[in-house]
């Protein structure tokens, strides 16, 4: 995981890194932070994952204008904007704020590093071996479902994509929990994440695809589903 720092008071920067390199050595994450004094410098190479990003920097330098300029050039890494002011943090729906972090309040650091490693859980793959024996890997970022097809199991991924593999669905279904998947029904097991409409008897797919619910499943899926979305937010 990369991680940065623009901050131009040395003392704040200096505090911001120490949580971070003790969170992230304690939870045996691995990791790279970078710290800057200015945006300028960061902005010549903008590669971190979650940028830990002063509101009010020196030399005139507006924190709002920085993440601006990352989200027209499509970087996707999240924001933690660090202020001493809260009244500015309302102004941060223009940029879609991963966090707002009082300075008086450092600790709430920790919590905003947990929060987004969860985010990123679905960022690991699987392997599992096709019908002609042969060894594949599959992105859980890019995997939307999983479905009975005969004896065998078929992965479907997002762009249409799908592998035809050795498996059962149970086994499957118990290994992606984790992840954020959930065994709708005895022949499906669906990505959480995208989901875009449930009703009382079938989730609707981003693909739109609709899956009917299993009665026997509905109680537990929709205590996940809900918890999925407290957490993640989507």
């Amino acid at each position: 995981m990369k991680i940065g720092i623009v901050e131009d008071e040395v003392v704040w920067r200096e505090k911001i890194q120490a949580i971070v390199e003790k969170y992230c050595g304690a939870q045996n994450i691995p990791f790279q932070v970078s710290s800057y004094s200015n945006g300028k410098d960061f902005m010549k190479n903008p590669d971190a994952d979650l940028l830990f990003l002063d509101i009010e920097l020196a030399e005139g330098e507006d924190g709002f204008e920085i993440a601006e300029q990352l989200m027209d050039t499509g970087n996707p890494c999240k924001i933690c904007f660090l202020t001493s002011h809260e009244e500015l943090a309302r102004l941060g729906y223009r940029v879609n704020a991963f966090r707002y972090i009082d300075k008086r309040h450092l600790e709430e650091i920790d919590e905003a590093l947990g929060f987004f490693m969860r985010t990123r859980i679905q960022d690991r793959a699987i392997e599992c071996n096709d019908t002609a024996g042969i060894r594949v890997t599959i992105s859980l970022n890019e995997l939307l479902l999983v479905e009975t097809s005969g004896r065998k199991l078929r992965y479907l991924l997002l762009d249409g994509r799908e592998y035809i593999c050795e498996g059962r669905i149970s086994e499957t279904a118990r290994s992606l929990s984790r992840f954020g998947f959930f065994q709708v029904q005895r022949s499906y097991i669906v990505n959480l994440k995208y989901i875009e409409k449930v009703n009382s008897h079938e989730v609707t797919l981003c693909n739109g695809l609709e899956v009917v619910i299993g009665r026997t499943r509905s109680k537990e899926f929709k205590k996940e589903f809900f918890k999925w979305r407290m957490c993640f937010g989507h």
